[in-house]
């Protein structure tokens, strides 16, 4: 298992939660081990209120942000391929079914699946524990 630890993050402006004031955030998305995980904190400029959370889940919206900020990562996988294997960690990863993972294989095996670095670096360390050749990439646009 990889130990190393990757992450990308924003900065977002969101209510206080103590005074309903505008305060500014902070989020990151980890890739710790084998897990992914959503860290936010915030402490209110006008009331002092400091809130972190840890270990969530990516809301789109800021995950949408994240790929603006810092682009989109591709998942690459060497060719020969073994695209049964592929399948089997896509399929257990993505919680999809035999006709989605089909259509996100033909992407990764064309170098079009993307999404951000945490993301994409999660599933090739998945791949490479199943003795397949995969790595994640920033993509130049």
């Amino acid at each position: 298992m990889e130990k190393s630890i990757l992450v990308e993050s924003i900065r977002y402006s969101a209510v206080c939660q103590g005074c309903g004031a505008e305060a500014e955030w902070c989020g990151v998305q980890a890739l710790v081990g084998e897990a992914l995980r959503w860290d936010v904190e915030s402490t209110c400029p006008a009331c002092g209120f400091a809130l972190a959370v840890c270990g969530g889940d990516l809301p789109e919206e800021l995950r949408g942000r994240l790929l603006s900020e810092h682009g989109r990562a591709k998942l690459r996988v060497a060719p020969p391929t073994r695209n049964a294997a592929i399948m089997r960690v896509l399929r257990a990863e993505l919680g999809i079914g035999l006709d989605g993972v089909r259509a996100v294989l033909e992407q990764v095996l064309t170098g079009q699946y993307s999404g951000t670095l945490p993301e994409m670096e999660l599933l090739a360390r998945k791949l490479r524990a199943s003795g397949i050749e995969a790595a994640a990439s920033r993509t130049v646009d």
